[in-house]
């Protein structure tokens, strides 16, 4: 098992051009703040949503941000050959105007996960858990390459220890599992297509567990957080609740959208490799997480399933445990000791 340690205490600005002097303590103040739809108390950490699958996960002073994608409306990402797509909303916030990140989880190497301003911009020694396919890309740039990425492959594990007092079994830390994703339909013409093409990459999702305890033999998760990735509602999500069981996943970071390439106004000539509406339900059914927050609906013109969409299935079969966030608001909540 990798095992790495994050010292907060030692502030780094997240881009290699940014200055201390500069560098913001917070992040902006939220919009709004939600906590648990019914039993609210005790929060000690937070989600803040930027945008896409951006998020800032706030626990114990560390900050962990996924998926990191900041450009603005009218830019654009390349998805492919010949397939790019236009942003169409903004980010809570810009790259250059965040805190301290000490840690990103980085589901694929795509441009609307990793755009080409925060491929240039991040300073190299940022740690970034992501799929060995990614970490080829980023380490094999020469002299400007990244030099802290560590690969998962679905079920491996790492811990990632917090630097804290001396002598503490009970130090904080983090525990990040691989998740089982797939990016594409699981139809062979079209999996042997794309191997040959490479226009979608492999993904992962992630269990991000928040805990106490310095080594796998002595960690006790105190939060679960299940991180989707760009999926499709494939049979290999299924070994999840069998490794987690039921109503163990405190909260989950659903990505939907129902991606379609090349673009959506090509219908019928399109293939969709993400979970639209109906898919996300199935998965919310599968994984029974406490609460489910949606992200990845609708920041790009290749997403055809809008988040209403989302809604009205959710409330029609009665669900509960569902928070929305809009870009800039935050979800606090509660780390069991």
């Amino acid at each position: 098992m990798q095992h790495i340690t994050i010292d907060p205490r030692k502030v780094q600005p997240p881009t290699r051009d940014g200055g201390l002097n500069d560098l913001p303590e917070h992040l902006p103040t939220p919009k709004a703040t939600n906590t648990h739809p019914v039993k609210p108390g005790g929060e000690n950490a937070s989600i803040y949503f930027v945008g896409t699958a951006t998020t800032i996960i706030e626990w114990q002073g560390v900050r962990i941000m996924t998926d990191p994608n900041f450009l603005h409306a009218g830019d654009h990402v390349h998805l492919g050959p010949g397939v790019s797509s236009q942003r169409k909303t903004n980010p809570a916030v810009d790259l250059h105007e965040l805190p301290r990140i000490d840690l990103v989880l980085l589901s694929h190497y795509h441009g609307d996960h990793f755009d080409q301003h925060v491929e240039a911009s991040l300073r190299r020694n940022l740690p970034i858990v992501t799929t060995s396919h990614a970490k080829k890309i980023l380490t094999s740039k020469g002299p400007d390459s990244f030099t802290a990425i560590y690969d998962l492959e679905p079920f491996q594990q790492m811990m990632i220890n917090i630097e804290s007092d001396p002598g503490n079994d009970a130090s904080p830390s983090l525990r990040v599992t691989g998740m089982p994703g797939k990016h594409v339909p699981v139809v062979k013409p079209i999996e042997k297509l794309n191997e040959f093409v490479g226009a979608i990459p492999p993904t992962n999702g992630w269990m991000l567990e928040l805990g106490h305890g310095k080594d796998a033999s002595s960690f006790k998760p105190g939060y679960r957080i299940y991180i989707s990735g760009d999926t499709l509602m494939v049979d290999d999500l299924k070994e999840i609740p069998k490794r987690y069981g039921e109503h163990n996943i405190d909260l989950m970071l659903i990505h939907l959208g129902g991606t379609t390439v090349p673009s959506p106004s090509l219908s019928p000539f399109t293939l969709m490799v993400t979970m639209d509406a109906k898919q996300g339900v199935e998965l919310m059914r599968l994984v029974k997480p406490d609460v489910t927050i949606p992200v990845h609906y609708d920041d790009y013109d290749v997403f055809a399933s809008p988040l209403g969409d989302f809604k009205e299935i959710v409330e029609r079969e009665g669900l509960g445990g569902v928070v929305y966030l809009d870009r800039g608001e935050e979800y606090r909540f509660a780390v069991r000791q």
